[in-house]
C-alpha cells in the first residue's frame, strides 16, 4: 500500500476543497467496542482520502446538528424483531413492542420496510390493509412516533397496467393513514448504464410523482452505489447500437435534470453515496481518453437540497479488500463524518435522517439489532455543529 502524499496527484482540486491532507488518517473501530485503530488513506483510491477521521461520533460544544423531532430510523434495521414470535422470546417483539422501544431510546420518526411482521403479534402477520395501517398510526401515535416514508410498491409495468395502478393507489392510501409525508422504494428508477433507458424511467418516475403528489405524497427513490456511477451517452457503439462511454455525468445526477423536481424525490443512502464515491473516481470520455471525478455527495445534496427529503444514515469501517472499500458498522462507530455531511447540507430542519444498519441482526445475539438501534440513536443525537 502506497500511503498519500502532500504532492499534486489525483483528485487534489476536490482535496483542497473539503479541507482533506493526503496525509490523512482514518480511524476504525469494531461494531460496538470503544477501542479504535488507525489506517493509512488508501493509495489506489483518492476517494476514501475525503473521509473523516472522527466517524461522526459527535459530543462536545454546539448545536445539535440533527434535531430531536428529525431522528429516526428505518425499521429494516431491526426486521428480526419486527418479526420474532413475541410468545417464543421475552425480546420486543413485532411492530408495536419494537415502536415502543425505539421511542424509550428517544427516536421521534421511523420509515418502513413494509407492513410484515410475526403472524404471532398484534394485529397478524400482514398489516398491509387499511385496517392494518390504522392499526400501525393507532401505534405510533400511543408512542409518540411519526412515520416518514415506506420502501414498498412501485408498479413494474410501464405504460402501467391498471392492476399495477390499484396497487399503487392502495399504497398511497396507506402511507396517507399512516401520516407519512412520502412514500417510496428501495430500488433504483432502472439499472441500466443508458442514457435512453433512464429518460424511459424518468417519464414512468414523471407519472407516478404526478399520482403521488395528487394524493399529497412526495414520491421518492432510494439507492445503493450503482446508480451514482457514470451514464453510458455516447463514443463508438457496440454491437447492439449502444453507446460504449460516459460525458462524466452519473445516473443519478441525470435522473435529477429530466424529472419533474416538484413531483420526485430521492433518498441519499449516505453509506452507499461514500461507496460509489470509493468505486466510481474514473470513466471513459466520449474521446476515449480516462478522465477522473471524484464523487462528493455532499455537494450533490447541496445542488439540489430539497429533492433529498430523507437520508439514510448509516456508516462504515474501512476494508480495501471487499471491493466497496467500507464494512458496515452501527451508526457513529464507523469513519465517515456525518458531522462534516450534515454541516455542509444543512437545512437539517428540512431533512430526515433515518439510522440504518443492513447487517444489525444477529443469528447469535438476538437483542443486537435493537442495542445497534440504541448505539445508532445516541450518535445522531450527539453530532454536533462544531464552531
Amino acid at each position: 500500500m502506497t500511503a498519500f502524499n502532500d504532492e499534486s496527484g489525483p483528485g487534489d482540486a476536490l482535496r483542497r476543497a473539503l479541507g482533506v491532507s493526503r496525509r490523512r488518517f482514518l480511524s476504525t473501530c469494531t461494531a460496538a467496542g470503544a477501542v479504535a485503530v488507525a489506517a493509512p488513506v488508501f493509495g489506489a483510491s483518492p476517494a476514501l482520502a475525503q473521509t473523516a477521521h472522527n466517524g461522526g461520533r459527535g459530543g462536545g460544544h454546539g448545536h445539535a446538528l440533527v434535531p430531536e423531532s428529525k431522528r429516526g430510523i428505518i425499521l429494516y434495521t431491526v426486521r428480526d424483531a419486527t418479526g420474532r414470535d413475541p410468545l417464543a422470546s421475552s425480546l420486543p417483539s413485532g411492530f408495536r413492542e419494537v415502536f415502543k422501544e425505539l421511542a424509550r431510546y428517544g427516536y421521534k420518526q421511523v420509515e418502513f420496510a413494509g407492513y410484515g411482521q410475526h403472524a404471532n403479534a398484534p394485529g397478524g402477520a400482514n398489516l398491509e390493509s387499511v385496517e392494518g395501517a390504522k392499526l400501525l398510526r393507532s401505534w405510533l401515535d400511543e408512542y409518540g412516533l411519526r412515520a416518514q416514508g415506506n420502501h414498498g410498491f412501485i408498479p413494474g409495468s410501464w405504460p402501467l397496467s391498471q392492476p399495477d395502478l390499484d396497487t399503487f393507489k392502495k399504497h398511497l392510501e396507506i402511507a396517507n393513514i399512516l401520516g407519512m409525508d412520502h412514500m417510496g422504494t428501495g430500488g433504483d428508477p432502472t439499472g441500466s448504464e443508458y442514457r435512453s433507458d433512464w429518460d424511459t424511467a424518468a417519464d414512468k418516475w414523471n407519472a407516478l410523482g404526478k399520482i403521488a403528489h395528487s394524493a399529497g405524497l412526495k414520491l421518492y427513490t432510494h439507492n445503493h452505489d450503482a446508480a451514482y456511477g457514470f451514464l453510458l451517452d455516447g463514443g463508438p457503439l457496440d454491437a447492439q447500437g449502444r453507446p460504449t462511454r460516459s460525458s462524466g455525468i452519473r445516473k443519478l445526477e441525470y435522473f435529477l435534470k429530466v424529472t419533474d423536481p416538484k413531483t420526485v424525490w430521492l433518498e441519499m443512502d449516505i453509506f452507499w453515496a461514500h461507496v460509489a464515491q470509493y468505486k466510481f473516481h474514473t470513466y471513459t470520455a466520449h474521446d476515449g481518453s480516462q478522465r477522473e471525478k471524484v464523487f462528493d455527495p455532499a455537494a450533490l445534496v447541496s445542488r439540489n437540497n430539497k429533492r433529498y427529503p430523507l437520508f439514510h444514515a448509516k456508516d462504515g469501517t474501512v476494508n480495501e479488500t471487499n471491493g466497496m472499500g467500507y464494512d458496515m458498522v452501527p451508526f457513529g462507530t464507523g469513519v465517515i463524518d456525518y458531522e462534516k455531511f450534515f454541516s455542509r447540507v444543512g437545512a437539517m430542519n428540512y431533512h430526515n435522517p433515518m439510522v440504518e444498519q443492513d447487517n444489525a441482526p444477529s443469528d447469535t445475539d438476538l437483542g443486537q439489532s435493537l442495542k445497534y438501534a440504541k448505539i445508532g440513536y445516541d450518535n445522531l443525537a450527539g453530532l454536533r455543529k462544531k464552531h
